[in-house]
């Protein structure tokens, strides 16, 4: 099979080429991020006087905060911790994480922008070809775990890069716990082989 090469950008925008022997690119998903606004702040205020808050502390101890642009949620601590979900890339990320800092900046808090830390990429894939999930988790036990009556698809816990991906019968793969995007790539190249191999 000839082996293709993917162009990626990292956080600095330099360009990485990630080998792809299946031809298959997963695509990222959701990208999970904190930031330390380095205050205390007041989640009342915040809540009231931003447009796109909701704050109810009986149910949850953060604002829930959302832009449109890059399309993301935030969680604001009083702490004056911020995690930031459903960016698509890393860019959009941080994107969204300095424009919810300017936001909180803007209500009269003295906010920074330190620590910005990427925690989850989340991918998904398709490989078009149904996979045979007990054997695969028969072969591969020691990295498994398989109860289709609790859930449909096999948790397979890969240790080098420390991924875990989701593999249905259908052929869709989902892959967490990254911390860059070119872990999700090894991870589906690895994985790939042993698919192919367990094909329906």
């Amino acid at each position: 099979m000839a082996s293709t090469a993917v162009d990626t950008s990292d956080m600095n925008g330099a360009e990485q080429s990630v080998p792809t022997g299946s031809g298959i690119t997963p695509t990222l998903q959701n990208i999970v991020a904190t930031v330390n606004l380095d205050c205390r702040l007041d989640l009342k205020t915040i809540a009231l006087h931003a447009r796109n808050a909701e704050y109810n502390p009986k149910r949850f101890a953060a604002v829930i905060m959302r832009i449109r642009e890059p399309k993301t949620t935030a969680l604001i601590f009083a702490s004056g911790k911020m995690v930031v979900t459903g960016a698509k890339s890393e860019e959009q990320s941080k994107l969204a994480a300095r424009k919810y800092a300017r936001i909180v900046q803007k209500l009269g808090f003295q906010a920074k922008f330190a620590d910005f830390k990427i925690q989850n990429i989340v991918g998904s894939c398709d490989v078009k070809f149904p996979i045979r999930l007990e054997g695969l988790a028969v072969n591969h036990s020691a990295f498994c775990s398989y109860e289709p009556e609790l859930f449909p698809g096999l948790i397979y816990r890969m240790t080098k890069p420390k991924i875990v991906l989701l593999i249905f019968v259908s052929g869709k793969i989902v892959l967490t716990g990254a911390k860059l995007r070119t872990e999700i790539y090894q991870a589906f190249e690895h994985i790939y082989p042993v698919l192919a191999e367990f094909r329906k």
